[in-house]
């Protein structure tokens, strides 16, 4: 459904209140859905569902909310778009969709988002991850940061607009590996919360699993393996995260690994820690 010509572009959240029937026939609660930077809204389910719209925003008139309450959409996830550029398109599902690609996988797909300053170990952290699912049998596919400006994102600069864009193409390529039933492990410094908070907002509850390497700024700059901050303090490059560029920690992480008094952690218990945490949640088996 496009809802383009009706919803004002600078509506950015709505509240609505899914009514997602069981195999019982009982009712889910309440939950908000909360728009992307570019205006998309994503409503997954299982099952079929309708929806009210309610405006959170009073910047202007909520127009498509009559357009949208009580509006009935088949299993799967389905987006309107209120602020792209895309006009006349119509999500189209496939019998075969995440449950039946996870039972063939075995596992539960999801995204590891790990956040940190450059030289807080993510990549280490990343492979040493990836390393320990496969030997339990886990399809993952790692998205670094650096590599992913190599094609995909290599038209883009590191100016604050560029950023966000870049971890937009980065959440939405991730999004579509956990649809395909993979633990993806996306490993970027990623420094403003609103950007992951958009990226978390692709995935349903549960499979966006934020980690948080809280590294001190001296050890990271003592590490410097890129040889960046040294750059970066004798000015050659502009904008650096940490240096003269802001980055935003984390609030609500489902996982912190701090580096305390002058200890850290290995990168094998790091991961060790990681995987307990799927363990627990049921994403290494169906």
């Amino acid at each position: 459904m496009d809802t383009s010509q009706l919803t004002p572009p600078l509506v950015r959240m709505f509240e609505y209140r899914p009514l997602i029937f069981s195999s019982f026939g009982r009712l889910k609660p309440a939950n908000i859905a909360v728009n992307n930077a570019i205006g998309l809204e994503r409503s997954c389910g299982g099952w079929r569902f309708c929806c009210d719209a309610v405006p959170t925003s009073f910047l202007q008139p909520f127009k498509a909310a009559t357009s949208i309450c009580s509006a009935i959409h088949g299993k799967g996830c389905h987006e309107t778009s209120t602020g792209g550029k895309s006009k006349n398109i119509v999500w189209h599902d496939c019998p075969v969709g995440k449950p039946q690609r996870e039972k063939l996988l075995q596992q539960k797909g999801c995204v590891i988002w790990i956040t940190g300053l450059s030289g807080s170990g993510k990549s280490t952290l990343a492979c040493a991850l990836s390393q320990g699912l496969h030997a339990r049998r886990k399809l993952t596919y790692i998205l670094d940061g650096d590599n992913i400006r190599h094609g995909l994102n290599s038209d883009l600069s590191f100016e604050p607009e560029d950023r966000t864009e870049n971890i937009r193409r980065i959440g939405e390529v991730a999004s579509l590996f956990a649809d395909a039933g993979i633990i993806c492990i996306a490993s970027l410094i990623s420094p403003f919360r609103k950007d992951r908070d958009a990226c978390r907002a692709l995935l349903a509850e549960g499979d966006f699993i934020e980690v948080f390497l809280d590294v001190p700024l001296n050890v990271c700059e003592a590490r410097d393996p890129k040889g960046l901050y040294k750059l970066s303090r004798a000015g050659k490059i502009q904008g650096f995260t940490g240096i003269d560029d802001p980055y935003e920690e984390p609030l609500n992480s489902e996982i912190v690994l701090q580096y305390k008094e002058g200890i850290c952690s290995s990168p094998n218990d790091m991961a060790e820690r990681v995987i307990s945490y799927l363990e627990e949640r049921g994403h290494l088996q169906t």
